[in-house]
């Protein structure tokens, strides 16, 4: 018997439920009273559930790792079905399938649509598909403490404090990082209003930046932000679900500060220059530096915004930007650079061990004290096993359903990877809505593994293939 813990899951319907409230308000506000029903229905089933979870999901068993991933798992698929309820119930004639392909796509923070021109869709379901990014941001957040065990204990502890959800003060600061995801969230609003985007833009692209989402409150992204301020600052903003959340955190709420608990961020600072000044200097001769910039800063933190529509021969660059990913502990997905980081180093390590037996080599991180030990090195290799062969499963699926190799291999590294299918990567104006349903379902499944983390398929894996 699982020690499934629906309490946790409460907690997340709750705010579905303000979020159907909110979206009821909204409506009678702007007077659109075409799917107002629809938010209704979802308030009052969210509500429901809420209630029925609070109330019976508490389970006085200790639940061990696997009965974590495996509520979280169930998140991921009963909270976007919720989420699909608008969709569903609204004018436009949405599928099932697709009202869930869109709320998980959402929740995911992938950002593919099978909207083919937004531009037809009232403003209330806009912002509903911009909101089901958002707490699917947070809901990623909150899984990362929630699943804390699965990480090293000095690397978790370096990194985020936390030890365990559990106790009383795991409460309040998950709490405070709900209200720093939600402060930022409004910071970000005003300061795009502060630069001429209109409110109802802004308001949308709040809700994706932070949540490292790829929706848009229009059908490009040409048409919201058009001045070399908006984009820099834009391409800047963006860099806030590159970065580590927990390291605002850690700067406002931690008393004693040590360089421990930014050293990863340290490391990111020093990649972002890196590969910005690379960038400038071998690549960019053709195009402009604002929507460079914009290419870049979206790639690296899983966003994939873009405004450059001819860059193909850069496509496969911006694609490894996606793969390498940002923060540990960020609403970005990938490989996470301080994996890619330690294995290069260690890799490096060991092959100068060969050639120099007689010296030490130290798999010492840079700007910190903290080694890398082996088993951490292990769970990183294996990680990028996994996701070599998630990859070569899933463009082998795609190309049996008639789409050709190279955008099946995009598609699948975009897909894992939950980045948005823009332009810069080759893949824009591609066709979601008459997919197969068979493609549409392979979609959905591994927008989730790629969400959850590599590493929680690998514990599963074990779970039930190597019982013993």
């Amino acid at each position: 018997m699982f020690g499934l813990q629906i309490r946790y899951l409460s907690f997340f319907l709750g705010i579905v439920s303000v979020l159907s409230f909110f979206n009821i308000i909204y409506s009678y506000y702007l007077n659109l009273y075409l799917n107002l029903d629809t938010y209704f229905y979802t308030l009052i089933f969210s509500f429901i559930l809420f209630i029925i979870f609070y109330i019976f999901g508490n389970n006085k068993i200790k639940p061990n790792i696997f009965d974590k991933i495996l509520t979280i798992f169930l998140g991921y698929l009963l909270i976007p079905l919720i989420l699909s309820i608008p969709f569903y119930f609204s004018i436009y004639n949405f599928t099932f399938l697709n009202s869930f392909f869109e709320s998980i796509s959402g929740f995911t923070s992938t950002g593919f649509t099978i909207l083919e021109n937004v531009k037809l869709i009232d403003q209330s379901l806009i912002l509903w598909r911009s909101s089901t990014q958002w707490i699917g941001g947070l809901y990623f957040l909150f899984s990362i403490i929630y699943l804390i065990d699965i990480y090293d204990d000095s690397f978790k502890k370096t990194l985020t404090n936390f030890t365990s959800l559990n106790s009383s003060e795991s409460l309040k600061q998950a709490i405070k990082i709900f209200l720093l995801y939600s402060s930022l969230t409004i910071i970000i609003f005003i300061l795009l209003n502060i630069f001429s985007i209109r409110t109802f833009d802004s308001l949308n692209l709040a809700l994706t930046i932070i949540s490292s989402g790829g929706f848009l409150p229009s059908n490009d992204l040409s048409s919201i932000i058009k001045e070399n301020s908006q984009i820099i600052l834009f391409s800047l903003l963006i860099l806030l679900s590159f970065f580590s959340l927990f390291f605002t955190y850690n700067l406002i709420f931690l008393k004693k500060k040590n360089i421990n608990f930014f050293y990863e961020d340290l490391h990111l600072v020093v990649y972002l220059i890196i590969v910005t000044s690379i960038f400038f200097l071998f690549f960019s001769f053709n195009y402009d530096f604002s929507n460079n910039l914009l290419a870049i800063t979206s790639s690296m933190s899983n966003i994939g915004f873009s405004l450059e529509s001819d860059q193909q021969n850069l496509n496969f660059i911006y694609l490894i930007l996606v793969i390498i990913g940002g923060s540990f502990f960020s609403t970005s997905s990938g490989l996470r650079f301080i994996k890619i980081y330690s294995l290069l180093k260690f890799s490096l390590n060991q092959i100068l061990s060969f050639s120099r037996p007689k010296n030490v080599f130290m798999n010492k991180l840079i700007f910190t004290k903290i080694n890398f030990n082996l088993d951490e090195i292990n769970r990183y290799f294996l990680t990028v096993i996994v996701f070599i062969l998630s990859l070569f499963i899933l463009t082998s699926l795609l190309s049996l359903s008639g789409i050709d190799f190279i955008r099946s291999f995009k598609l699948s590294i975009l897909t894992l990877m939950n980045t948005v299918n823009s332009s810069i990567y080759g893949l824009d104006n591609f066709d979601f809505n008459n997919l197969q349903s068979f493609t549409k379902y392979c979609l959905i499944f591994f927008m989730i593994i790629g969400r959850i983390e590599l590493l929680t398929i690998l514990l599963l894996i074990k779970k039930f293939l190597f019982k013993n």
